[in-house]
């Protein structure tokens, strides 16, 4: 049996979850009221902390917005927002501005900072922090900051469990910890959802064991629209020892010109792609899950092995240290990688100031979908993302915006709602958080066919059907996840063409008709 208090203290703003998105969010709303951060882990238990490709701004010498803004349109494969791509990359070079003011100390030469390039982008403009651990560096300031005011109360190691609604309007959020089923409701003026991404939904993520989904799910059950979840973004290269976790291998190893071989040690991207071991991840993990399939599922290497070792430990230290510790020696030998599922392109839809279609309720970071990275985000512009929109967000609740537009029913977009499909004569799998990512990865991964897709979207509504209410802070984490999955699937089962992240091998091309978007709501 649960119970469920109400809390007397009521705040400005209620935070969910604690990456760069949430704690900078929490940092600039501490300057205009009460805020509170609840987090399912510790506070520095997050997504972005593990991101070690870097930051992308047009800060360089004949770099500019324009050109960063180009590259970011031509990644998306024709579904990112205009607007929202001209406020990430016109506001980049002063959120970079922002971070060296409060202390994140990004790698320089000869006194000025140091720029990499990366797949698919026209020039060098990625920033890094201690080489590739530049998500922890801007993690570890921004949690420092939080800590030390006295304006942010942090739940840690508390789940939220509902976003409070009453007549389309925020009330607040309901909690509870993760070792008790005593629940609170904690009232709140704004509720901020900035819980990251969902890769712990397959088998093979770079994310962190918290990545599961929870604030898109809360917002769709709470009325927010959600946008674009066929657009889940696989990592071409992690780890791939049966000895080692999956571990995050950064595309800017290929940027620094490190080479992609097969099990038989032969480059293969060019015949992939024009701009080779540097294409855009969808290729690049279309083409490594295809090499490893000729192969017999051994694994392709990436070989960096060429370049001076000294290079290689001050640039990579962190990764160097990681393959150490199960032998490998990058310096010396290629590395053994397979995809793993990285990002979610999609999430809570919002406008360019962070607002939802439930007043009171905004969302930033990998939560949320602006729709600027389209159906394929270029590399490094995730932590960008955090920063820019989540200053906007801020600004929004001061009244700083623009009136908020609701979505226009006319503007081409789908507007679907999860359909109920039932089961025959069908051996279903036992509901579980292992099952459930063994079918994402299965039947909702880098291939996808419409067959698989019905298949898994049968199996996710009985297991959501079926479920008993949830209990405990595990039990309100599957049904998030069971949520997530289905919003996914189902939209990757609407969109019958191949863009971006999403391919389909019955529709193996891009179709006009379908450069739109897939909205889901309750």
């Amino acid at each position: 049996m649960t119970t469920t208090d109400r809390d007397t203290t009521r705040y400005d703003y209620i935070i969910i979850g604690s990456g760069i998105a949430g704690l900078n969010t929490a940092l600039l709303a501490a300057e205009h009221g009460s805020v509170l951060v609840v987090t399912k882990g510790r506070i520095d238990d997050c997504n972005s902390r593990y991101a070690q490709g870097g930051i992308a701004a047009a800060i360089g010498p004949g770099d500019s917005a324009t050109l960063h803004e180009r590259d970011t349109l031509d990644a998306g494969a024709g579904l990112c927002d205009p607007e929202a791509v001209g406020v990430l990359t016109g506001q980049g070079p002063d959120s970079i501005a922002g971070l060296i003011q409060w202390g994140v100390p990004f790698d320089t030469i000869h006194g000025q900072i140091a720029l990499g390039r990366e797949g698919a982008h026209s020039m060098p403009r990625i920033l890094h922090a201690g080489g590739d651990a530049t998500g922890m560096h801007i993690e570890d300031t921004l949690a420092g900051r939080v800590r030390a005011s006295d304006r942010i109360t942090v739940l840690e190691y508390t789940h939220a469990i509902r976003i409070c609604a009453e007549g389309g309007t925020v009330a607040g959020v309901e909690v509870m910890g993760s070792e008790s089923r005593e629940h609170r409701v904690i009232p709140g003026d704004v509720v901020v959802v900035s819980t990251g991404g969902a890769g712990r939904l397959y088998r093979y993520t770079t994310n962190p064991e918290v990545a599961t989904g929870d604030g898109v799910a809360l917002a769709y059950l709470a009325g927010a629209e959600v946008m674009d979840m066929e657009f889940y973004q696989f990592h071409p290269t992690a780890l791939w020892l049966e000895s080692a976790p999956t571990f995050l291998l950064s595309e800017a190893m290929r940027g620094e010109g490190a080479i992609l071989r097969n099990a038989d040690g032969e480059p293969f991207m060019a015949a992939h792609h024009p701009m080779a071991d540097l294409a855009p991840r969808d290729v690049v993990s279309r083409a490594i899950a295809a090499e490893m399939e000729r192969a017999d599922g051994r694994p392709a290497m990436l070989d960096i092995s060429h370049l001076p070792a000294a290079t290689v430990t001050s640039r990579f230290p962190t990764i160097y240290a990681e393959c150490r510790r199960y032998g490998l020696d990058i310096t010396r030998e290629p590395i053994p990688v397979a995809p793993a599922a990285h990002y979610m392109m999609g999430g809570v839809r919002i406008d360019t100031w962070g607002r939802t279609n439930v007043a009171g309720l905004y969302a930033c970071g990998e939560a949320a979908c602006a729709a600027v990275h389209g159906a394929n985000r270029l590399a490094s512009n995730s932590l960008l993302d955090t920063l820019v929109f989540s200053r906007r967000l801020v600004e929004a609740t001061l009244g700083n915006a623009p009136e908020y537009q609701a979505p226009d029913d006319e503007d081409g977009n789908l507007r679907i709602g999860l359909t109920n499909r039932t089961m025959v004569c069908a051996t279903v799998p036992e509901r579980g958080k292992e099952n459930l990512q063994d079918l994402m990865w299965r039947n909702v991964g880098i291939a996808r066919n419409g067959t698989r897709l019905l298949l898994s979207a049968r199996i996710l509504n009985l297991w959501q059907r079926t479920m008993p209410l949830p209990e405990t802070a595990r039990d309100f984490e599957l049904r998030n996840m069971l949520v997530v999955a289905r919003l996914i699937v189902e939209a990757a089962l609407q969109r019958r063409e191949s863009r971006g992240a999403h391919y389909r091998e019955d529709f193996a091309e891009a179709a006009e008709e379908w450069r739109r978007h897939i909205v889901l709501k309750c």
